[in-house]
């Protein structure tokens, strides 16, 4: 049974553009329960400026507030050497740098050119160094970018090679507007995992036109075993036009698991969690299995169609 491993990015990537500040406590409440289900990574908040992303300025306080589960990474997003200092001093035990194939979206995402960021990117190796921290490099806009259309896979790649040549550990490549559709990721994905074989590759998707969770399916035709998932399906890069929500990640869990792949996570627990998430962020969101039941949940003859 092939294993893939689910990585969950709710708090972060999806409270982060939420219209309202989702307590600390809550936040804290959610990581430790999820941290119950067999995730392989906790993505649990970032390490930026409070005046760019408000409801992620109790960063220090989450991070130091969770029940730390063995086996489980917990991840930091940070933007620069500041931000991996916040981060190692509470506990992180890997950063993710972002940083985005478009020139214009980086510029966009974080006021910088491409060659800027890789010139802080090593800043951060150097206050990571004699660490036990390690470094995720994320590819955003990989598979397109709103603002410049097409983005060349080569470029992409580059990148990614510049990130192993930086120490970097592991790579993402992020569908961060939902652009991707399968045949280019099962495509990109193939040169990806050909051409880096030693490196930890993840694929990062958004459901904003309605194919992430078939380029899950054709990203692991091509090799990848590791997927960004939030739980209801929440969030959405606040730099880029119309991007909406990444993929579910109790729809991906109960997909996998019905194809008979190995996620290591308990579906039943993710779901009890994921149907209290209304609840903390104050409205429906779009997961789908938790709403409808897994395929396997049987009815009576007399329930109502």
């Amino acid at each position: 049974m092939t294993r893939i491993f689910i990585q969950e990015v709710a708090v972060r990537d999806g409270f982060q553009i939420e219209p309202r500040f989702i307590p600390s406590e809550e936040k804290i409440a959610l990581i430790d329960a999820l941290s119950t289900t067999g995730l392989a990574k906790i993505e649990a908040t970032a390490f930026v400026s409070p005046k760019a992303v408000p409801n992620l300025r109790d960063a220090e306080q989450v991070m130091r507030g969770i029940r730390r589960v063995p086996g489980v990474i917990y991840s930091a997003l940070v933007p620069n050497a500041r931000g991996a200092e916040r981060a190692i001093a509470c506990g992180a035990d890997e950063l993710n740098l972002v940083m985005s194939a478009s020139e214009t979206h980086n510029r966009k995402n974080v006021n910088r050119s491409t060659a800027k960021s890789l010139e802080g990117f090593q800043d951060v190796m150097r206050v990571v160094a004699g660490t036990r921290v390690t470094i995720n490099g994320t590819v955003s806009t990989a598979f397109g970018c709103p603002f410049e259309g097409a983005v060349a896979p080569e470029r992409v790649l580059k990148f990614a090679e510049r990130y192993l040549e930086l120490g970097f550990h592991g790579i993402t490549l992020a569908d961060t507007t939902g652009m991707a559709h399968p045949l280019q990721v099962e495509a990109l994905t193939a040169a990806a995992v050909a051409r880096f074989p030693g490196a930890e590759l993840t694929l990062h998707f958004h459901n904003t036109r309605g194919m992430g969770l078939a380029n899950v399916l054709a990203a692991i035709k091509s090799g990848a075993r590791r997927f960004d998932a939030s739980l209801g399906g929440l969030g959405g890069c606040p730099f880029a036009p119309g991007a909406t929500g990444n993929i579910c990640t109790e729809d991906l869990v109960h997909m996998l698991q019905a194809m008979d792949y190995d996620t290591g996570v308990d579906l039943d627990g993710l779901l009890r969690i994921a149907r209290k998430l209304p609840s903390i962020v104050g409205h429906e969101v779009p997961g789908q299995v938790a709403k409808a039941g897994k395929i396997t949940d049987l009815h009576s003859e007399e329930t109502p169609s």
